[in-house]
């Protein structure tokens, strides 16, 4: 899931190492809205400290008294770090103050109000982020400099980041195994993934390979629990589909999206190598980023003169395909591009009809735009206690990675440097 092109790619990296200490990854969340100081739902503003969310959603379900549902959160954020981020829960009748503080070490309440609905995925105007990179010279800010200005302007691939793809890249091949039926390839990417892995299971791992199933899924951390779920499964005598079949809603959906990023990537490489990331083909459905709807581009849309205008000012971008079946489609030049990066997993797009009447799942699919556009970048150079770094800030819309900004000032690959810390999507 590392680019195989860099757009900045006449830049050299920075190298340097990501999130040495949480503290090094600032996230803090741009909210949609204001809560308005009445209604059921109870709005939160947390900060939290080397926690994801999920966990973190589970201890104030728990402080709350609630199920895990009536938590509405509007993204996901990374472990290794602080993050600020908009929590809201559903109390009825009742508000903050007839509860007590919550107490814990990585969690902290900001602010709290009220609010009239639920708060929901998607429900934020972007994140700002201040990221400091270590084990680089100070000096190496130009390098960031000229590829944050070059990303200003021309906006950043919107790639999906490697934290969808777990520690071992391997999601989208479990996604992939799940959408074909092919439940015993499902289990074997899942528990015995080929390549690197979290060291803490090993010892899991290496019990499933003897098929000792039952003492592998004791040793499994909480932070496994799709791996648990299906390990437990089989240690009951399930059936690979069966034991595939218990993995949580969620956690299915998730290694399904993986899959829909894994197909994308690939076509956003194409377009960057064939320079047409940033330009508009005939038969392209253009994003608008001001709302998300998409239009189809035709001959009158490209002789248009405001188009030119338009995409310059990263007000519309072409965009790419998130497989699914309620998905619209690309016609023209474009249309080749989009089937090839499918057709290079081996997967038609009748395969997600036929998945969705098997299962009574659908993944809907939609479009994302190639490029997300990075506002108010800002640099700086610097030394403290921990040693020097340089500091990279910016603005992303929802759903954009900032480790795919930073590898594009890093180019850890080729400048021999190293990121480590990833974010909660690795948990599955």
């Amino acid at each position: 899931m590392i680019p195989s092109v860099y757009l900045t790619g006449d830049v050299p990296g920075t190298g340097g190492v990501l999130k040495e200490r949480p503290e090094d990854f600032l996230v803090e969340e741009i909210p949609a809205y204001e809560p308005v100081g009445r209604g059921e739902h109870i709005y939160l503003m947390v900060q939290k400290t080397n926690i994801a969310t999920m966990p973190m959603v589970n201890i104030i379900a728990r402080h709350f008294g609630v199920p895990v549902h009536a938590v509405g959160y509007a993204g996901l954020k990374d472990k290794v770090a602080i993050t600020r981020q908009l929590i809201s829960v559903h109390t009825p009748g009742k508000t903050a103050t007839d509860f007590p503080s919550i107490q814990h070490p990585k969690i902290t309440v900001l602010w709290a109000d009220q609010h009239e609905n639920k708060l929901r995925r998607g429900h934020l105007k972007g994140n700002r982020f201040s990221i400091r990179v270590r084990g680089v010279q100070p000096g190496k800010v130009t390098l960031a400099k000229r590829v944050l200005e070059r990303l200003e302007r021309s906006g950043v691939p919107n790639r999906l980041g490697e934290q969808r793809f777990g520690f071992a890249l391997n999601n989208h091949l479990v996604g992939r195994a799940i959408l074909l039926g092919d439940d015993a390839a499902a289990v074997n990417f899942l528990l015995h993934p080929p390549g690197e892995t979290r060291q803490t299971l090993d010892t899991q791992r290496a019990l499933f390979r003897e098929g000792k199933y039952a003492e592998a899924a004791a040793l499994m951390p909480d932070t496994a629990e799709t791996e648990r779920a299906v390990m437990v499964a089989l240690a009951r005598g399930a059936t690979p589909a069966k034991a595939i079949a218990s993995i949580g809603h969620v956690q299915r959906q998730f290694l399904m999206s993986s899959l829909q990023s894994a197909i994308f990537n690939g076509l956003l490489d194409r377009r960057l190598l064939g320079g047409t990331f940033d330009k508009l083909l005939a038969g392209d459905l253009a994003f608008k980023h001001d709302n998300g709807a998409v239009f189809v581009v035709d001959d009158a849309v490209l002789a248009d003169p405001d188009t030119a205008g338009r995409l310059e000012r990263i007000e519309i971008s072409p965009s790419g395909a998130m497989w699914g079946t309620a998905m619209p489609q690309v016609t023209g030049a474009s249309a080749p591009l989009e089937a090839a990066a499918l057709a290079e997993f081996g997967i038609k797009p009748e395969d997600f009809e036929a998945f969705e009447k098997r299962t009574g799942e659908q993944v809907k699919g939609e479009r994302r735009p190639l490029r997300v556009p990075v506002a108010y970048p800002d640099y700086e150079g610097g030394s403290d206690e921990f040693g020097p770094y340089v500091r990279c800030a910016f603005e992303l819309p929802p759903g954009s990675f900032a480790t795919v900004v930073m590898r594009e000032v890093m180019k850890p690959e080729l400048a021999g440097g190293t990121t480590v810390g990833m974010a909660e999507g690795d948990e599955r």
